[in-house]
């Protein structure tokens, strides 16, 4: 079965390359779009706060705020930067006393458009039957020249 890059189950994602035409440079590229995600979404959505974790082994937390986090993933030159319900211990105690799911879910539902508009380059258009992902250059991305 072929792989493809991970994302939280569930989560709004965006995907870009991280081509940098040199393989020498790879982690500068990743470093480059680990600021542009952080400082990007601060700007466009103030709740978020920096963290610094992990959603399993492949899925890295950048940001967090009440009700979501935000984060990248990456695999072979391709980057999911996605938008998902928090899924930690203490978000899911305070949701036991005084209900979040609801909120956090309408939230999400509101911000989607925005962030897929700050983050997209490539869209998913559907997959193989061996897990192989198909991708096209998303609108406002050709349209930018991006």
């Amino acid at each position: 079965m072929g792989r493809s890059v991970s994302y939280p189950t569930g989560s709004i994602v965006a995907f870009r390359l991280l081509d940098d035409g040199e393989e020498d440079d790879a982690d500068w590229v990743y470093e480059c779009l680990f600021d542009e995600i952080i400082d990007t979404a601060k700007a466009v959505f103030p709740s978020f706060e920096c963290v610094d974790g992990w959603r399993g082994r492949e899925d890295r937390i950048l940001l967090r705020n009440a009700f979501a986090d935000c984060g990248i993933s990456t695999w072979r030159g391709l980057a999911a930067i996605w938008l998902a319900e928090r899924d930690d211990a203490r978000y899911w105690e305070a949701d036991f006393y005084n209900p979040r799911t609801a909120r956090a879910r309408h939230w999400l539902r509101q911000v989607s458009g925005r962030f897929i508009d700050l983050f997209v380059e490539l869209r998913l258009v559907g997959r193989f039957s061996n897990g192989e992902a198909i991708f096209e250059r998303s609108r406002s991305a050709c349209a930018t020249g991006a």
